[in-house]
């Protein structure tokens, strides 16, 4: 089915924050746009606002008319969703188009030059930073993200621009469906071990991805990765890094919560690049975000101004106290790699202050292939509560459970294990002096009432 033949989308799996950006993409061209997912969120809320019909309930009666018509109607699904759900049942049992969302940004990296983000972690900032710096250029951009941006304050841009920039998941080899014009790979630290079962196979899977590079487009990928890749003819390979490569930061100054370097780049150098959002893993990011951009052709003030205004990803070490009583954020970071980052951030943004982190573990699987190691990135701070681990798409593992990582922490750190629905309790009751949620589950959702909690209890 031609994009053009379209008149109606449905989404099994609505709320998403991925799913939400191709929703968005779909209403804002006019087209009836429908969905089921399992509860209600901010999300879904504000979808609904924008025109979607969104239900909770697993029912085919609850389908609107104009999404039973499958000459004109396009499902659109989650690998999350589970195959026997009985709305994706009725869909392929009527011979309905379905497809997953990664298949259809596929088809827009064919009909628009996409610049799409891979990596195990630090995708979303980096597509974010990117597509900031692309639209308020004069190369405009569409974007597709896995984050809400703070600048817009959605996961979404649409524009008449030639480029798309995209996050390119690994999740499910979802990536595989995309053919971008340009892409960077961040990071290849083995993750979703639950698909594909082994390092090797999780490597393999990256380089067939850099095998879908649009001839005459280019490779941007950090400096030392394990994975191997496997250029098309004509496509260009660039390398980056913190402080080597094509694309590199030299005169680092961080001093007074401010980040200042000046980007070194074999198109075009330029001085005195500032962080929007000073955060130092962030100076790594905004190198591979720029190459991109300036590959594209953005020219070097519109990098300056890019970077300089970038307001950051919600839930990436997303800032809600900041000041010399309290300093309280979120970060996404679920990964042992991403918490290894995230807590060496903090504790050169705050070296003399006691770091607490609460972290929400994130998928079975997960706990069990890396307890050593997100015990081991913990360790960097000073205290750690731990919460029981969010499933997500798991079922439980006999012996899996948070105490595995609260056991290798290591010896003298200040450390509990509280539940879930006694976090707000356990914050009411203590004393902080810098506090950060780790994770990717649903504590998230009780970070605004905490923040709240904490701007009461200190007077802020």
């Amino acid at each position: 089915m031609e994009l053009k033949d379209i008149k109606a989308v449905y989404f099994v799996g609505a709320g998403g924050i991925g799913m939400s950006a191709i929703a968005r993409y779909f209403i804002k061209r006019g087209l009836v746009v429908a969905g089921y997912d399992k509860t209600p969120s901010t999300l879904t809320r504000q979808l609904e606002k924008e025109g979607m019909l969104i239900h909770y309930e697993e029912n085919v009666d609850e389908i609107p008319h104009t999404c039973r018509q499958k000459e004109n109607c396009l499902v659109i699904y989650t690998p999350a969703i589970p195959a026997d759900h009985k709305e994706l049942v009725y869909f392929r049992e009527n011979g309905f188009e379905i497809q997953k969302r990664a298949q259809v940004l596929g088809t827009l990296t064919r009909q628009h030059k996409g610049l799409c983000v891979a990596g195990t972690h630090g995708k979303t900032t980096t597509s974010t930073m990117c597509a900031h710096i692309m639209h308020q250029s004069h190369l405009d951009c569409n974007a597709f993200l896995g984050g809400i941006s703070k600048n817009y304050g959605t996961n979404y841009i649409l524009s008449d621009s030639d480029y798309v920039v995209i996050e390119a998941d690994e999740f499910d080899r979802s990536f595989h469906w995309l053919s971008p014009f340009m892409t960077v790979i961040t990071s290849t630290d083995p993750d979703h071990l639950d698909i594909y079962g082994t390092k090797e196979a999780y490597l393999e899977s990256f380089r067939h991805y850099t095998e879908l590079i649009q001839p005459e487009g280019a490779l941007i990928i950090h400096r030392g990765l394990e994975m191997k890749e496997n250029l098309p003819a004509g496509v260009r390979r660039y390398d980056y890094a913190l402080t080597e490569g094509d694309f590199h930061a030299e005169n680092i100054r961080i001093e007074n919560g401010e980040i200042t370097f000046d980007f070194v780049s074999p198109i075009e150098s330029v001085k005195d690049i500032e962080l929007g959002q000073p955060v130092p893993i962030n100076i790594e990011n905004g190198i591979a975000a720029m190459a991109m951009a300036q590959l594209a052709g953005c020219t070097a003030e519109e990098l300056r101004i890019g970077l300089m205004t970038y307001s950051g990803v919600e839930r990436r070490f997303d800032f809600k106290i900041k000041t010399d009583k309290l300093v309280f954020l979120s970060d996404y970071a679920h990964h042992p790699k991403e918490i290894l980052q995230s807590a060496r951030s903090i504790r050169e943004l705050y070296k003399n202050r006691k770091i607490t982190a609460i972290f929400q573990p994130h998928l079975y699987t997960r706990t069990r292939d890396f307890y050593h190691d997100f015990a081991d990135a913990l360790s960097l701070l000073d205290e750690v509560i731990l919460t029981e681990i969010y499933p997500a798409r798991e079922a439980p593992i006999p012996g899996v459970t948070s105490e595995l990582i609260y056991d290798n922490l290591r010896p003298g750190i200040e450390k509990q294990i509280v539940q879930k629905d006694q976090v707000i309790p356990f914050v009411k009751e203590h004393d902080f002096d810098v506090l950060i949620v780790l994770g990717a589950g649903d504590l998230d959702n009780q970070v605004p009432e905490l923040a709240r909690i904490l701007k009461d209890k200190y007077s802020l």
